[in-house]
């Protein structure tokens, strides 16, 4: 196993060379509004609109606790939404944080082959794939990864 390399900068636009993913934990409440994921979107709409897509379309798809979706935001960029969160608040069965989700979400992420980018066939992802191009856009469509191949 090779060890940790700490690289300071900005989290949401890697500077190192090669393919990069951005991988941060979401709730499986399908809200999006805090921490990290504000600096995301601020740089990007994609993973966000992903995001909701996905959760809108949970009752056809993998979303839940463990599941991790791709969304390409550059030619080498990618950003991994992995849902290891349960609910939004600390309450009395704890902090909403999972982490057997978090580390199942990872092992998908660790599992993405490098510069290989299948279309999404999940529910949802032609909304993935205008939120991430943007209306009118000229770039390739490779829109959200499907984690579902790596579980």
């Amino acid at each position: 196993m090779s060890e940790i390399a700490y690289v300071r900068g900005d989290a949401t636009a890697p500077s190192v060379k090669g393919v990069k993913i951005i991988a941060h934990v979401c709730n499986d409440a399908g809200g999006w509004g805090k921490g990290f994921v504000l600096a995301v979107s601020r740089r990007r709409p994609g993973p966000e609109a992903a995001y909701r897509a996905w959760y809108r379309g949970r009752a056809e798809n993998d979303f839940g606790l463990g599941a991790a979706q791709f969304v390409q935001v550059d030619e080498y960029v990618w950003v991994a939404n992995m849902i290891g969160r349960h609910g939004t608040r600390t309450g009395s069965k704890g902090v909403p944080v999972r982490y057997e989700a978090i580390d199942r979400a990872l092992a998908a992420v660790a599992g993405k082959p490098a510069n290989s980018a299948p279309p999404c066939t999940c529910p949802g992802s032609a909304a993935v794939s205008l939120a991430e191009n943007g209306p009118g856009s000229s770039r390739s469509s490779r829109s959200g990864w499907c984690a579902r191949a790596y579980r």
